[in-house]
């Protein structure tokens, strides 16, 4: 199996490894393998990648897609390295408005699952990364919502003091908001 599949503690959210292999030449990696994905019960088609490129204290987010448009994400680093977050939003789970972290990097090359009920975001903690992500939604303005990144109700241990955070990500409401 060229992937693992290590689960965090909102179960649902997985951080995956994939097999490495180099010679001479560089290496090759798989990235997305759907039977393999599909076996660790991540069944979700991705129909959207997106690309950011940040500089180091960046943060972005809490973000997410209210329902129909819920998007489920695989977050890859392929430049840098960024601390990511994600919230679990289920009112009816027992993990309900806890948060996990998990540091991802191209030099390690992990990546991480997000379900389509979490809110994500994250903060560059090198001089710059590059972060591409696979959604199982389209992007749907209308569905756009989110958390504000500090919220105290969270207690999100960020890896920066004083982060650059968007206009827009500072506007977000409390996790008492969220519909």
């Amino acid at each position: 199996m060229p992937f693992e599949f290590e689960p965090l503690k909102i179960p649902g959210v997985l951080v995956i490894a994939p097999r490495v292999l180099t010679d001479n030449r560089g290496m090759f990696m798989e990235t997305y393998k759907r039977s393999e994905f599909a076996a660790a019960g991540i069944t979700e088609i991705f129909v959207q990648e997106n690309y950011s490129s940040s500089v180091r204290n960046v943060l972005r987010g809490l973000h997410y897609q209210r329902r129909p448009q819920a998007q489920s994400k695989l977050v890859r680093v392929i430049s840098g390295e960024i601390f990511d977050v994600v919230v679990d939003l289920r009112r009816d789970s027992p993990t309900s408005g806890q948060w996990v972290g998990a540091a991802l990097s191209a030099e390690r090359r992990t990546m991480l699952y997000i379900p389509d009920w979490c809110a994500h975001g994250f903060c560059v903690m090198s001089d710059r990364a590059e972060v591409v992500y696979h959604t199982s939604n389209e992007y749907s303005p209308e569905h756009e919502a989110g958390i504000i990144w500090n919220e105290p109700a969270l207690a999100i241990t960020w890896p920066v003091d004083d982060p650059i955070v968007s206009e827009r990500d500072q506007q977000w409401p409390l996790l008492t908001g969220v519909k």
